[in-house]
């Protein structure tokens, strides 16, 4: 028998995506979330719609900008993400490359890591297991190998299977997840996946910088604990927020992330420590810092994902991409110097 107050009926146990809601998900909480939030959603894609009519690429522009802001639909996000990524473009540009990658040289190397990993991508989604039909995971192979052979500088990379992952459940294409993991790893993500992964080491050293400007006393915490940034944040950055966030709420950071680059990130990294800062602050060692920066990404703060990304706009305050550019080349200096 069901519990009492959990509207299973209304909200299924797997969600849109594929993914199984765990064992101690909030139903009820959820159902008054989403009910709300439908509304909204339905808003969204009529005006979407609009915009959007007699087909054609998308183009950048403040309203689109702002569009993105307010949330893509579903239906819309794999156009609008090829769109403003430049991935689009590059594909046309580009006719049968994707499919002469995957017929190209194995290196035997770079295959085994990508197979090695295939198990561990979202086993809590049935679209990704074997007894699936289709199964995503030869799918989700096919991209990550192609990547491999495209950017050998880059090769594979922990991390780039879940990315990949949701290229695929949102694409529903091969060739379009291709291109936009390129715009993702080779244009928007500054040096986050090549083996020495510097440019990811330079951001979490500038996200403690930005805390160190905008939440001093969280920035006197870690450092009176000890704790480096690289040990409560690294997920965060190197799967964009993927199986740390809940789906609907990354999908819309991506949407903005497509759309206004990596800057989101830091928005996005920004307000999860500033609403929970009193939360952090009572942290009483490492172990209990760690503990806490994985509690404040759960919760109906991140869930209800459109108040949430209005409060990333907002709860950071300015955050020019002069001023993060000028953190990188401090940050980035300071670390080769380390060696």
């Amino acid at each position: 028998m069901e519990p009492a107050g959990r509207p299973r009926d209304r909200v299924p146990r797997i969600d849109p995506y594929g993914f199984e809601r765990p064992e101690d998900f909030d139903y009820a909480a959820y159902e008054e979330f989403f009910s709300a939030y439908l509304v909204i959603l339905t808003r969204r894609a009529m005006k979407w719609s609009k915009l959007l009519k007699g087909g054609g690429g998308v183009q950048k522009s403040g309203t689109v900008k702002r569009y993105i802001r307010k949330g893509v639909p579903l239906e819309h996000r794999a156009h609008v993400w090829m769109g403003v990524s430049g991935a689009q473009a590059r594909m046309d540009q580009n006719p049968g490359y994707y499919h002469r990658l995957l017929q190209g040289e194995c290196s035997g190397r770079l295959e085994e890591a990508i197979r090695t990993d295939m198990n561990r991508t979202f086993p809590d989604n049935v679209k990704f297991r074997k007894s699936a039909d289709p199964c995503l995971q030869k799918t989700l192979y096919n991209v990550l190998v192609a990547y491999g052979r495209h950017n050998q500088g880059v090769g594979y990379c922990q991390g780039m299977n879940f990315i990949a992952g949701y290229l695929v459940l949102i694409t529903k294409s091969e060739e379009k997840s291709f291109w936009l993991l390129d715009a993702l790893v080779g244009r928007i993500l500054p040096d986050y996946y090549s083996p020495a992964m510097l440019g990811l080491k330079t951001d979490q050293e500038v996200l403690g910088e930005l805390v160190r400007t905008k939440l001093p006393a969280v920035a006197a915490l870690m450092d009176r604990h000890g704790v480096l940034w690289t040990l409560v944040v690294s997920r965060w950055f190197i799967c964009l927020f993927v199986d740390v966030l809940p789906v609907e709420t990354v999908l819309r950071i991506w949407d903005c992330l497509f759309s206004e680059g990596s800057k989101i990130l830091f928005r996005v990294a920004l307000t999860l420590i500033k609403h929970h800062q009193a939360f952090i602050l009572e942290a009483s060692s490492v172990a209990d810092t760690c503990e806490r920066f994985k509690e404040i990404t759960r919760g109906s703060f991140v869930t209800e994902c459109h108040t949430f990304m209005q409060k990333i706009f907002s709860e950071p305050g300015s955050l020019s991409m002069a001023t993060i550019t000028r953190l990188r080349e401090s940050c980035r200096a300071r670390l080769l110097a380390q060696g």
